[in-house]
């Protein structure tokens, strides 16, 4: 029997149209990943990368190419069914931290569980255990204003891992935080991808870039494996 495929994009192209004009987002990108992997995408803006970004989370669908994830067609995959592999398999934690301000730190963290139909007690158990982890057990009840930045965000990271998701999908996740607090913020990273937890984080800084295990550049669509500067 064939060995299931965690993680492969093949020639991948995304196309626009824009007043009557196409743009090439992204052009014959090929990637594939191993379950555990710690991956930056660097790019600067208007690179692709959030176009990339909204692939790999199945936000949408290639014009061209194939996307295996856990075994399943990406591009083949009707909307209902997206939106079901997206719940289940992407955790995502965004620039901003993007929590609901009438609801406290548990409430936002329960949130993915319900839209998997989770009951209520194992909801909260789940959420308790995962504000646990990431240093917030003492905020639970707090809403996000009363929250500071780093914290709102770990609270946001909770809510990506609390379904247990194959990938942890990173978009520019310190770009609204202070120095100190963005370096909690990445080392905390750190930890879960070395609980074998699969990281990909979308960056245009080199210096968030540098954390990860590996590191593929991207540029007018195209993307190459790489370095960052400075680091090996």
């Amino acid at each position: 029997m064939a060995e299931e495929v965690f993680f492969e994009m093949r020639d991948i192209d995304k196309d626009y149209y824009l007043a009557g004009e196409s743009v090439h987002a992204l052009k014959k990108v090929s990637l594939r990943m191993e379950e555990g992997e710690y991956l930056s995408v660097l790019g600067p803006s208007g690179s692709g990368k959030t176009t990339l970004m909204n692939i790999i989370g199945c936000l949408d669908i290639p014009t061209a190419g194939s996307y295996m994830l856990r075994g399943r067609s990406v591009g083949e995959l009707d909307e209902q069914e997206l939106a079901e592999l997206r719940n289940r398999e992407i955790g995502f934690v965004f620039q901003n931290s993007q929590l609901l301000p009438r609801l406290n730190a548990l409430k936002n963290v329960e949130l993915p569980l319900i839209y998997a139909g989770i009951g209520p007690r194992e909801r909260r158990r789940r959420a308790e255990a995962m504000l646990e982890r990431v240093g917030l057990a003492d905020r639970m009840d707090h809403l996000p204003t009363q929250l500071s930045g780093g914290q709102q965000q770990r609270v946001a990271i909770a809510r990506a891992l609390v379904g247990n998701p194959s990938i942890l999908l990173a978009d520019e996740p310190t770009g609204a935080l202070d120095q100190k607090t963005g370096a909690q913020i990445m080392a905390l990273f750190q930890e879960l991808n070395e609980e074998k937890r699969t990281v990909i984080m979308i960056t245009h800084d080199m210096n968030i870039a540098a954390h990860a295990r590996r590191v593929v550049h991207i540029i007018d669509g195209m993307i190459s494996e790489g370095t960052v500067a400075g680091h090996a």
